[in-house]
């Protein structure tokens, strides 16, 4: 049985999900409107956080060069 430890970091979630979309063209889009979030450094429950505001479209796709034709 394996265990789940889950995502720590950032990269880790980064990585992550590209692992999971590569090699399948995934693409999956978010839309903005007037949306604020503030992001820690860290998972540490003292993390300095960073204050993001997006309005658009944000767009995550893959594709996997070696085995395309």
């Amino acid at each position: 049985m394996s265990e789940h430890t889950g995502t720590t970091n950032w990269p880790e979630l980064a990585i992550g999900l590209y692992d999971r979309l590569t090699g399948r063209q995934a693409e999956i889009s978010y839309e903005f409107q007037n949306f604020s979030v503030d992001i820690p450094s860290s998972t540490s429950a003292d993390a300095e956080h960073a204050h993001w505001k997006m309005n658009g479209t944000l767009r995550i796709s893959t594709q996997d060069h070696a085995h395309s034709s």
